[in-house]
């Protein structure tokens, strides 16, 4: 029975250990691969210029890098009050029954295709757009509502993992006092909750900003700062995702170095998650 467990605990350290190294090889080769272009260029022309002509050795990724962020903040400002919203109602005011159902259907939509966001992006937001707002309709406001509504099922899971995880005896011991169950909902199980909503967000921003496909399709693609929010815009991943397939020499050391750059965004991001949560 013993060697049986010892087995079983060796497989699944194997599997642990082959799952770290596998991240651990990605990680070395994107850095072998692009810190040879940030090395060439400089870190500082790198980030700080919006100049990318590859071919004639300009490599400045600052307009993809604001693109990247705008697009982020976009899609949070639209999905978090939305989720945040949605994570209050499903655990604190719905029928238990209600909120087992609905739940996991919400978490089905994590499993969707991105490229089925951007699809129904092209079809239906952006003639939107451009019909009532104005522009070519494939902008950063585009974008940043497709990304909103992808980081939705993120955004409400662990909200509500995080307010169901309060303990009934705050609820009790606010209402005994008087409270409302909205006033206890507001004052106390919402701040005991705040680290774990705080981390759905993180997690919701790292999701928003490593997304491709749907950015390509409803972004537009344009390298420039954008000035407005129904510019087009090219992020950091749809730079990486169109110019990989022919890119050589310089130029594909420089798709590489970005994809460092973004690897190292997440990477923050996904750090403060874990942060605030052993903190809870």
């Amino acid at each position: 029975m013993k060697s049986q467990e010892k087995l079983v605990e060796g497989v699944l350290l194997l599997l642990a250990l082959s799952a770290i190294a596998s991240l651990a090889l990605i990680t070395i080769f994107i850095f072998l691969e692009g810190f040879p272009l940030i090395l060439h260029t400089g870190l500082q022309k790198f980030i700080l210029s919006s100049h990318w002509a590859p071919t004639r050795g300009h490599f400045g990724i600052l307009a993809m890098i604001i693109s990247s962020i705008l697009v982020t903040l976009g899609a949070m400002v639209l999905g978090v009050p939305f989720g945040l919203a949605c994570a209050i109602i499903l655990a604190e005011f719905s029928p238990p029954r209600l909120t087992r159902i609905l739940k996991p259907t919400l978490e089905l939509l994590a499993g969707i295709p991105s490229v089925v966001y951007g699809f129904l992006g092209v079809i239906w937001l952006v003639p939107l757009i451009r019909t009532y707002l104005g522009g070519p309709g494939l902008s950063l406001l585009t974008g940043a509502i497709i990304l909103g509504i992808m980081v939705l099922p993120t955004v409400i899971s662990i909200s509500i993992d995080a307010l169901t995880a309060v303990p009934d005896m705050y609820r009790q011991g606010s209402i005994a006092l008087g409270a409302t169950h909205w006033q206890t909902v507001q004052r106390v199980v919402l701040p005991a909750a705040r680290s774990g909503i705080i981390t759905a967000i993180i997690l919701g921003m790292g999701r928003a900003i490593g997304e491709t496909m749907a950015v390509i399709m409803v972004a537009g693609n344009a390298l420039q700062i954008p000035r407005s929010l129904l510019d087009p815009v090219r992020t950091l991943t749809s730079n990486i995702a169109l110019e990989l397939g022919y890119a050589a020499g310089r130029h594909r050391e420089a798709l590489f170095a970005t994809g460092i750059v973004l690897f190292v965004m997440i990477m923050i991001l996904n750090l403060t998650a874990t942060f605030l949560a052993r903190r809870r």
